[in-house]
């Protein structure tokens, strides 16, 4: 019973217990590279004999340091859009990344623009976190003007519409994936491809819409105005425009949203892929839940979750150090959804 309680256990008696000065022991848990390896690992021993847990509060107070990321939602007003897999992902990933580095992340959420922005700069302003990753990309994002007119380390995954020579931007090539979906329906031998989409001002439509064009003109091909469906009465102005244009395929922004637009065009009378053929992007939960599986573009949003925070890290430890614009590879999984026109029976 005379043991001591976790939590009471001080700096100064692990010292004790390793024959050194608190000061020494206070270097070594800094990892301070003035202690050796020896030292260091007889402190950790003798901190896990006695149960002593650190002060991280007190810690962080005296590096002036929080350890703490705020990572952005967007404001996500669609439930739809709240379900989404890709922001699940990619915070897990983060949560992940960030403590192998000792650091813990914070949601910052709001139902407004306002109420996201106040939420933003209350958690800098009480030190509550060193800086923020952004979820999202928008047009005049007040977050944003926010971080840069105030200079608070910040990293975006995507592409934003302004800052972007004094951002650190973690992003795949979204016009490249446009092209490369383009140019996987082509192989196939589809020609006349439509361009879906739920959103029409994010720059993540316009860079993947970009690349179908590109690719459609490169190869001579009849390039669409995008069919956009967002309320009820696009449903048949999307039906009209298969009508006119017979597209043999379509390239649909996102997963969830592709399921949506199967369900349109059985509803329509159009089998998928009998009578058309679809390629989306993400390569999340959504493209495996019903059959006929969608062939998807895997953009590894893990992979950006983890790299966002290394470059948020490396922007912390070194102020002066330039911005970076790292671009995440993609790889389209072919499944159920693409017919081969050109295929022949042998």
């Amino acid at each position: 019973m005379g043991n001591k309680k976790k939590g009471t256990v001080t700096i100064k008696d692990v010292a004790t217990e390793v024959g050194v000065a608190p000061s020494t022991v206070s270097r070594a848990l800094q990892n301070h590279p003035s202690i050796s390896k020896e030292t260091k690992d007889k402190v950790k021993k003798a901190m896990e004999t006695l149960g002593y847990v650190p002060n991280v509060a007190a810690q962080n107070l005296a590096k002036k340091f929080a350890n703490t990321i705020g990572v952005v939602m967007p404001v996500l007003s669609l439930k739809e859009r709240r379900s989404n897999p890709f922001y699940l992902e990619a915070i897990t990933a983060m949560d992940q990344e960030a403590s192998q580095y000792d650091v813990t992340i914070a949601i910052a959420s709001g139902e407004t623009q306002e109420e996201l922005l106040h939420t933003v700069q209350l958690m800098y302003k009480q030190k509550r976190v060193d800086g923020f990753i952004l979820l999202y990309t928008k047009r005049e994002d007040p977050v944003l003007l926010y971080l840069e007119d105030n200079y608070i380390p910040h990293t975006v995954i995507g592409q934003p519409y302004k800052y972007t020579n004094t951002t650190n931007i973690v992003d795949n090539d979204n016009r490249l994936l446009g092209q490369t979906a383009t140019h996987h329906l082509m192989e196939c031998g589809h020609e006349r491809i439509l361009f879906v989409t739920h959103v029409e001002k994010e720059n993540v439509f316009h860079e993947r819409y970009f690349g179908y064009q590109q690719a459609l003109m490169d190869a001579d091909l009849p390039v669409f105005p995008r069919a956009l469906i967002k309320k009820t009465e696009d449903y048949l102005a999307f039906s009209d425009m298969l009508e006119a244009e017979k597209p043999t395929a379509l390239i649909v922004l996102d997963d969830m949203f592709a399921l949506r637009v199967i369900q349109l065009c059985n509803l329509l009378g159009y089998r998928v892929p009998d009578d058309l053929s679809i390629v989306s992007f993400n390569n999340s939960i959504f493209s495996t839940l019903i059959h006929p599986y969608i062939t998807s573009i895997d953009i590894y949003t893990e992979e950006l979750g983890r790299v966002a925070v290394q470059q948020f890290i490396r922007q912390l430890k070194h102020a002066d150090a330039p911005q970076q614009k790292v671009f995440i590879q993609h790889k389209l999984i072919e499944r159920e959804t693409v017919l081969h026109l050109n295929k022949t029976d042998e």
